[in-house]
């Protein structure tokens, strides 16, 4: 339970300074993970991991260091902390590595924010098996599947955190996911691929079960005769499913020690109007069953939603401690929780008949970005768009040029959010997007 990983920590902190520690932050947490896969109806794979862990982060004599440790036996863990405060002595000063001020720890909600599931852990072997059996089913459901495989996983997180200078704070979590892929025959030695998959905090968030292996199959059936298009300007829809990428990218760098070591395309652009006047993104831990929801970062800064876009331009960055001193500028939090884009009006099936001609992305291929720069270039594959109708499937195509004018060219966002991710982004639609193809 997390009361006694409490217990622990806070024997941890006594040995600590008992071996020469000014300050110290040390944080004990315990999973364990369950998985089935069912490959072309055989069970693959059964799978049970457990673990546990004590991170220390140590301030001795103006020296940092953090450590980390498996065994967490009384005498194992002893020896382990005077080992630590002894290797952080031998280190360089560092001046600007100081433990979080207590007043970041202020103002910590106390919303039950609903992480934990009670009956996730009592899932077992069966009820795992059937549900890969009947997504496994509906992905198998045409002649033309070549082999198709489905997994249920589930997992349960408790930990406890403390600091020498006040903080204390425990946490317990469950996580359920169910996904299916399909690979079916095209013509010649081609084998597209179709995938689906749900996440969620809690069993009953979780979509039908079968659907998902329906979907996956749909999908696969879908890329048949997939082509690569002459190269092309224009609109560009972006699936749900695929648009949090984007916004991964997008936010690569903002973040403080990106600025600080000159690697951010975020450095100068605060206050900046970039986009749409409506474009709004919050970064909001306290959304109940949240996949990134939390009540402290691990610093122990007290969680409250941030804007990080709002009214077309850039609010805020990540800024942890340690960089927020070398920046001059108060912490914010040092990263990511739930990621949210404000929302539209309309999903994607009522968008598409007012595009007219231009790609639906429904997936990547590959590609990376610059955060220094925002440039970038993914692959991608979807469908090509005439007259506001998904038409044949496109693939070996590819997006490039620089994300912050990306975003500029954002005309639309849907109300149709993905949820299974902590990056919770509708429906987009960009226009004046380069398409490289044949």
């Amino acid at each position: 339970m997390a009361e006694d990983l409490s217990v622990r920590v806070a024997e941890v902190l006594e040995l600590a300074k008992k071996a020469g520690a000014r300050e110290a932050w040390a944080n004990v947490g315990r999973s364990r993970e369950v998985e089935t896969l069912l490959r072309d109806g055989e069970v693959e794979k059964v799978q049970e991991s457990t673990s546990r862990a004590l991170n220390l982060e140590l301030w001795v004599e103006n020296r940092y260091a953090s450590h980390r440790t498996t065994d967490l036996r009384p005498d194992a863990l002893s020896q382990f902390v005077a080992d630590a405060v002894a290797l952080t002595r031998a280190l360089q000063p560092d001046p600007d590595r100081r433990i979080p001020d207590p007043t970041l720890f202020a103002g910590r909600s106390s919303a039950n924010l609903d992480l934990e599931d009670s009956s996730v852990p009592k899932i077992d072997a069966a009820l795992r098996e059937s549900w890969c059996r009947t997504m496994d089913q509906a992905a198998r459901g045409h002649e033309r599947v070549i082999s198709a495989s489905s997994s249920a996983s589930h997992s349960e997180h408790e930990g406890a955190a403390a600091s020498t200078n006040g903080f204390s704070g425990t946490w317990r979590s469950t996580v359920v996911s169910l996904s299916a892929d399909v690979t079916v025959r095209d013509e010649g030695d081609r084998r597209p691929e179709g995938s689906m998959w749900a996440v969620a905090r809690h069993i009953g968030d979780l979509p039908d079960v079968g659907g998902i292996g329906g979907r996956a199959l749909e999908e696969g059936l879908a890329r048949i005769g997939s082509q690569k298009l002459p190269s092309l300007k224009g609109i560009l829809v972006v699936d749900p499913r695929a648009a949090g990428r984007l916004i991964s990218a997008l936010l690569g760098g903002a973040d403080g020690r990106s600025v600080q070591q000159s690697r951010s395309v975020w450095a100068k652009k605060a206050g900046q109007k970039l986009f749409p006047e409506w474009l709004s993104l919050t970064d909001d831990p306290l959304l109940p069953r949240g996949l990134g929801s939390r009540l402290f970062d691990g610093e122990g800064i007290a969680a409250r939603p941030m804007p990080l876009i709002a009214a077309g331009s850039l609010q805020n960055l990540y800024v942890d401690n340690t960089y927020g001193r070398k920046l001059g500028r108060p912490p914010t939090t040092g990263g990511p929780s739930n990621r949210v884009l404000g929302l539209g009006k309309r999903p994607l099936a009522a968008i598409l008949p007012d595009v007219g001609d231009g790609i639906y992305l429904t997936s990547w291929l590959g590609g990376n970005s610059d955060a220094t720069t925002g440039d970038f270039s993914f692959g991608i594959r979807g469908h090509r768009l005439v007259g506001g109708r998904i038409g044949e499937p496109v693939g070996e195509m590819n997006i490039t040029g620089n994300l912050i004018d990306l975003f500029g060219r954002l005309v639309e966002a849907g109300n149709d959010p993905w949820r299974s991710s902590s990056t919770l982004v509708p429906t987009l639609v960009f226009d004046g997007v380069r398409v490289g193809g044949a």
